[in-house]
């Protein structure tokens, strides 16, 4: 009986033990998770504040790539112009029949062709920058959605 009695008080003590180490264990930890919500609270707000500032900043870019966009359009309108009146002018040099007005006539030609080419390629960039910060806004968006969730569930968590 006295083997049986101690197999049971060892038992009966491990048992013990192992609860009071839980409970002192979850004692310890309940008021860490009491500090925890409220850091992260406090981060929650700060990405907010961090996301929406991102996003003004991104619509800064956006309006800046517009305006660009709008100015080099305007550029080409112009350089098509004047590509139509250098073909003019090339064609009445060869009507003159002056080699010098001629060769005046298609540099001037080849250099608003490299002008036009600049600003297409211009043009073409300032789509692609408009595309990407439109995109970064986007994802900006989400990020603030996402901060603004978990600011709910943090103080929901804290309250109750």
């Amino acid at each position: 009986m006295n083997r049986h009695s101690g197999w049971l008080v060892r038992t009966a003590a491990t048992a013990v033990g192992t609860v009071g180490v839980t409970v002192g264990l979850l004692a310890t930890a309940a008021p860490a998770q009491e500090i925890r919500p409220a850091q992260e609270i406090r981060n929650d707000v700060r990405d907010l504040r961090q996301d929406r500032r991102e996003i003004r900043q991104d619509n800064r870019e956006i309006r800046s790539d517009r305006a660009e966009l709008r100015g080099d359009t305007k550029e080409i309108r112009g350089d098509r112009r004047e590509l139509r009146g250098d073909r003019q002018d090339l064609k009445n040099a060869y009507k003159s029949g002056d080699p010098s007005t001629v060769k005046d006539a298609r540099q001037d030609l080849r250099g608003d062709r490299r002008d036009l080419r600049g600003d297409v390629k211009d043009r073409r960039q300032d789509g692609r920058d408009l595309r990407q910060d439109k995109g970064d806004r986007r994802q900006d968006v989400r990020d603030m959605h996402r901060d603004r969730r978990d600011l709910r569930r943090d103080v929901a968590e804290r309250k109750g």
